[in-house]
């Protein structure tokens, strides 16, 4: 890693999920089909959990589920070293409901691919919609976010690292982090 910089802050975070969730409730908050968050692992999965959170005090109570995507990844017999398998625990009946699906970044697109198909494997929702905290705006397939935290565009060669918990190595924002 050649170098990173702090693009949004804790604070600049947690806006963003006020608003996002101040959306999700006004689409969704009553509706009779039930709402639940399922977080992409890894880092979906506390987004995820702050959004449950935040829709509390819209007066929403979402149902909570993680999904782990490692299996349904289209890359995943080509990598040399095999990628850790994580929790997947949705424990509750996905046909009908209204599934708020979230990530950290959309990037590419192959992600949530990979998630539609591992959610779809657990039922028929109702309904799909994606959050996520960083879009990049230049996917390789047609997928799109329908409740977005922050725009970002930055070369193709730069990725984009979100940190929730103040003691990671980075500490709590949003990165642009060169690779070489």
């Amino acid at each position: 890693m050649n170098s990173c910089k702090q693009l949004f802050d804790a604070a600049g975070i947690e806006e963003a999920i006020s608003r996002i969730a101040g959306k999700i409730a006004a689409d969704f908050a009553g509706d009779p089909r039930g709402v639940a968050l399922v977080g992409i692992q890894q880092m979906g999965v506390p987004l995820a959990e702050k959004l449950c959170e935040a829709l509390k005090s819209h007066g929403m109570d979402p149902e909570f589920g993680k999904l782990d995507i490692t299996m349904y990844r289209d890359d995943f017999g080509t990598r040399d070293i095999l990628p850790m398998i994580n929790e997947t625990n949705i424990g509750f009946a996905v046909d009908d409901k209204v599934i708020i699906l979230v990530d950290d970044v959309l990037s590419s697109g192959r992600t949530i691919r990979a998630a539609l198909d591992a959610l779809t494997d657990f039922g028929r929702p109702g309904l799909i919609r994606l959050t996520v905290m960083v879009d990049r705006g230049e996917p390789e397939f047609p997928i799109r976010a329908d409740y977005v935290g922050f725009n970002v565009s930055l070369p193709a060669d730069r990725k984009v690292k979100v940190r929730f918990d103040e003691t990671a190595e980075f500490g709590c924002g949003i990165f642009d982090v060169q690779w070489k």
